[in-house]
């Protein structure tokens, strides 16, 4: 059983082009345009579960995606600076 998230998405009409624009990018990682499509999905109205059935991912993911989103809009999709060594090769 779903519940309502309490992160509920509303997006501008700037947002959801640069949304859209991210989620077609086939030269983008694969983790940000997930990440497009999950706040598209929420913005749809569409809850939790069913967005990480739609796109295979878990719970989890979108729940954390989806409040990043609601508290930081665009700037919180943005991959933030890992604890630890840096990787001592390039990716």
């Amino acid at each position: 059983m779903s519940r309502h998230s309490p992160y509920v998405i509303h997006l501008a009409p700037t947002e959801r082009a640069e949304l859209a624009r991210r989620a077609r990018k086939q030269t983008l990682a694969h983790r940000e345009v997930v990440r497009a499509k999950i706040v598209l999905l929420a913005a749809s109205g569409l809850q939790n579960d069913e967005i990480a059935r739609r796109l295979d991912t878990s719970d989890v993911a979108v729940t954390r995606w989806r409040k990043c989103f609601f508290e930081e809009r665009l700037a919180g999709l943005e991959d933030r600076p890992r604890p630890g060594r840096p990787r001592s090769f390039s990716p």
